[in-house]
C-alpha cells in the first residue's frame, strides 16, 4: 500500500490519533526541496549585521494599568531608544538609514492572528511608517502584510497609518489558494503527512516587489512550535499550505519553520527584527480571542537576528507559564494531548492539541540565520 493511501486510511481510523502521534519519532525526518531562482545578498538580512545582539526596551507607562490602551507616546520614545541603540547612531533618522533608502519597497510583516489583544500594535506599526517616511521611503512604496484578509480586516490598521500606505493580504483564510498572490517560482517542497499538495509558496509581494522587509511579531504561546517570534512569523506568514505540518498532535514545525525562513528572497531581504511584547500570550496561543491568558511585558526588542531574539522569547513564555502553574512549553508527554485527556486546551493552560516544537529556534540556528546559544547573546536592556 502507498504510504499517501495508508495515511489516508489511518486519518479515517478511531486509531489514527494515537498511531499519528506515538510513531511520528519513529518516522524519517522530512526531505525538503527549495526550488528558487534567486541568490543571498554579501550580507543577507538574517541574521544581519548585529548577529546575537538584542535591545530591549521597557516602560512601565506603554500599556495602561487594565491592558486595553496603548500610549503612543511612550511607544515612540521607546522606538527611538531601541532603534539608536541597536545601531550606535545619535540620531534616530540616521539609525533608519542604516537599513533603508527613498528608493526601497518596504513589506511590514505584521501578526494580526491574536486579534483583538495580541496583535502588531496598531502604534509601532504607526511609528514604523513615519520613520520610513522620514528616510523618504513614500507611502505606496510601504506595504503593511499579512496571509489572510479576514484577520487584517479585523485589526484595520489604514486610520492609524497615512493615506497611499499599502495593506496587502495574499488570501481569505487558511486554504491553499492558486492564485496570483504566490510565486509559482519560489516553494519548498515535502511530504508530511501524505497529504496532496506537498508545496508551499512564497507570498508574491515578498519575491517580486519588495527590497526591504520589516518583522513585527508578538510575544506568544503557539500550540505547535512552543513559541511565535520572528521565525514563525517570516516563515509561516510568508508562504501558502503550512497547516499541513500538523496531524493528530505531531508538528514538523521543528525543522520547517528555519528551512521556510531561509529561502531566498526572504532571508536576505528581512533586514529588521521589532518583537513588539506590549502584550503577550502565554498560553492558547496563537491566539487572543479574550484577555484569559494575556500577560503584559510591556517590552519591545530590537534587532536583526531572530535566533537571538526568539531564544529570549523562549524563556520569557516558559517562565510566564511556569509562574502560573503551567506545564512548559518543552514537555512532550502525550498526556497534555487534548484527544487523550479530553480536556479542552483553551481551558486548562497544562492541555496542549500538539507537542510543542520549540526546539525549531536551535534549527535555524544550524541553518545560519542566528545565533541560539544564551551564552553569546548579548542583550542591552533599557527603561523608559
Amino acid at each position: 500500500m502507498k504510504r499517501r493511501k495508508f495515511m489516508r486510511l489511518l486519518a479515517s481510523t478511531p486509531l489514527a490519533a494515537g498511531l499519528a502521534a506515538s510513531e511520528s519519532d519513529a518516522e524519517e525526518a522530512p526531505k525538503y526541496r527549495t526550488v528558487t531562482p534567486f541568490k543571498p545578498a554579501a550580507v543577507p538580512g538574517m541574521p544581519g549585521p548585529y548577529p546575537g545582539r538584542v535591545v530591549s526596551v521597557k516602560s512601565a507607562k506603554s500599556v495602561s494599568a487594565d491592558g486595553r490602551r496603548v500610549d503612543a507616546e511612550v511607544v515612540r520614545e521607546m522606538m527611538e531608544r531601541g532603534i539608536r541603540t541597536l545601531t550606535g547612531e545619535a540620531r534616530t533618522i540616521d539609525a533608519w538609514r542604516r537599513f533603508f533608502v527613498p528608493d526601497d519597497v518596504v513589506g511590514i510583516k505584521v501578526n494580526a492572528g491574536g486579534r483583538p489583544w495580541v496583535v502588531s500594535s496598531h502604534e509601532i506599526v504607526a511609528e514604523t511608517v513615519r520613520n520610513l517616511m522620514a528616510v523618504g521611503v513614500r507611502p505606496e512604496r510601504i506595504y503593511i502584510f499579512e496571509r489572510f484578509q479576514d484577520q487584517l480586516d479585523s485589526v484595520n490598521y489604514a486610520p492609524h497609518v497615512p493615506k497611499g500606505v499599502n495593506i496587502f493580504a495574499a488570501e481569505r483564510q487558511n486554504r491553499r489558494v492558486d492564485n496570483a498572490s504566490y510565486d509559482p517560482h519560489v516553494y519548498v517542497e515535502a511530504d508530511f503527512f501524505g497529504e496532496d499538495d506537498t508545496r508551499s509558496n512564497m507570498i508574491r509581494l515578498i519575491s517580486r516587489t519588495l527590497t526591504k522587509i520589516i518583522n513585527i511579531p508578538n510575544m506568544k504561546d503557539h500550540g505547535a512550535t512552543g513559541v511565535t517570534g520572528c521565525l514563525k512569523n517570516i516563515a509561516y506568514g510568508g508562504f501558502s499550505n503550512v497547516a499541513r505540518t500538523h496531524f493528530k498532535g505531531v508538528s514538523h514545525t521543528l525543522s520547517f519553520v528555519g528551512t521556510l525562513a531561509a529561502v531566498e528572497p526572504i532571508r536576505s531581504r528581512t533586514v529588521l527584527q521589532i518583537m513588539d511584547g506590549l502584550r503577550g500570550v502565554w498560553h492558547g496561543g496563537p491566539f487572543a480571542s479574550t484577555l484569559k491568558y494575556v500577560f503584559y511585558p510591556r517590552t519591545i526588542m530590537f534587532g536583526t537576528d531572530p535566533v537571538a531574539i526568539d531564544r529570549l522569547l523562549l524563556d520569557i513564555i516558559d517562565n510566564e507559564r511556569k509562574r502560573r502553574g503551567a506545564i512548559s512549553i518543552w514537555n512532550r508527554d502525550r498526556k497534555t494531548l487534548d484527544f487523550v485527556s479530553g480536556k479542552r486546551r483553551d481551558d486548562d493552560p497544562n492541555t496542549n492539541i500538539i507537542i510543542r516544537e520549540p526546539g525549531h529556534v536551535a534549527y535555524a540556528a544550524r541553518l545560519g540565520l542566528g545565533i541560539d546559544d544564551i551564552n553569546k547573546i548579548r542583550v542591552e536592556e533599557l527603561t523608559v
